[in-house]
């Protein structure tokens, strides 16, 4: 199985910290957060760092660790930068923002999952409420449908009441739901879109068939200085 991390954006969010260094390696509690995620590198046959903004910095980090450019990340997204990685993946794969620090355990548990899915957090509101207002919850957290095994549809506006699970930047796919959606996406033509609305389209096309498990261990998202605070002050 390998492991790719999408790590090619800037991170803009976070202002002066991502000027000279790519959000991934922006430091929580003096560790970037990248290095939170690489403690899990050992359990993959290979790891593929996706680059982007300020590559030449994570290479630098990660010598040893294959490393692929996007070199459009300014004018596209996740979903771009992860097929960028197309040639070279031969395997089942779990795909991880480089944005976020999490429970181990849930790589774990994504690894013994044999199935196309992702993990669904439990506890996301509680965090949520620590980092911004009901109204921005809103505007920024995403609608999430599942029934007993499958995720019905991810990615779109909340509407009336929260959802009760949240997707967590992470999703493990079998390699030929994998190569199903690589054709999907070229089929869309569409470089700008992002992953969840990526996912929901595929679901909703019924190119791929996507489980989910829920999860409250730990799992914190970095977009901004409050949230970098609100994690150092939990590790």
């Amino acid at each position: 199985m390998q492991l790719i991390l999408l790590a090619s954006g800037r991170g803009s969010r976070l202002k002066k910290l991502t000027q000279n260094t790519p959000k991934c390696l922006i430091k929580v509690r003096s560790k970037p957060i990248i290095e939170y995620i690489s403690e899990n590198f050992k359990k993959f046959n290979e790891t593929i760092i996706l680059t982007g903004y300020k590559s030449e910095l994570i290479k630098k980090k990660f010598p040893k660790i294959k490393k692929i450019r996007n070199n459009q990340y300014k004018s596209t997204n996740m979903v771009y930068s992860l097929f960028c990685a197309k040639k070279h993946i031969t395997q089942d794969i779990i795909v991880s923002y480089s944005d976020i620090i999490f429970d181990h355990n849930i790589i774990n548990k994504m690894i013994n999952f044999n199935k196309s899915h992702i993990p669904l957090n439990k506890e996301w509101l509680s965090l949520w409420k620590k980092r911004m207002s009901e109204k921005k919850i809103n505007n920024d957290a995403e609608d999430l449908l599942v029934d007993k095994k499958k995720v019905i549809s991810i990615g779109c506006k909340i509407k009336n009441s929260k959802p009760k699970l949240q997707f967590m930047g992470l999703v493990k796919l079998k390699y030929k739901d994998f190569i199903k959606l690589y054709k999907f996406f070229i089929s869309l033509k569409n470089p700008k879109i992002d992953m969840t609305s990526f996912l929901d389209i595929a679901i909703q096309k019924k190119k791929i068939s996507l489980r989910y498990f829920k999860t409250s261990r730990y799992w914190f998202e970095i977009d901004n200085a409050k949230d970098k605070k609100i994690t150092e002050k939990f590790l």
